[in-house]
């Protein structure tokens, strides 16, 4: 009996360990995986030339030169009223 007992432990032993294992390989392979998203992540953020941050930067800069260029304008039409209604007075 004792003998029978020991085999089963040896039994649910073994097969703990397969799935332990199993499990063990599961990890590795997403730990794997998510190593490749990472870094893919990192070249779409960190990119020098295509990454997020030039983008964004790309846009801030086209942002400022929008802003400079109504500026410019509204200045040339607030100055072209002026002109006209000083032209206009005289």
């Amino acid at each position: 009996m004792e003998q029978q007992t020991i085999a089963e432990l040896s039994t649910r032993v073994e097969f703990l360990e397969d799935k332990i294992m199993d499990a063990l390989e599961v990890v590795k392979e997403n730990q794997e995986r998510m190593c490749v998203d990472i870094t893919k992540i990192k070249e779409a953020v960190y990119n020098p030339d295509q990454g997020l941050y030039a983008r964004l930067r790309i846009l801030e800069e086209e942002s400022k030169s929008r802003a400079k260029f109504l500026w410019i304008l509204l200045s040339i039409g607030i100055g072209s009223i002026g002109t006209a209604l000083m032209s206009h007075l005289n």
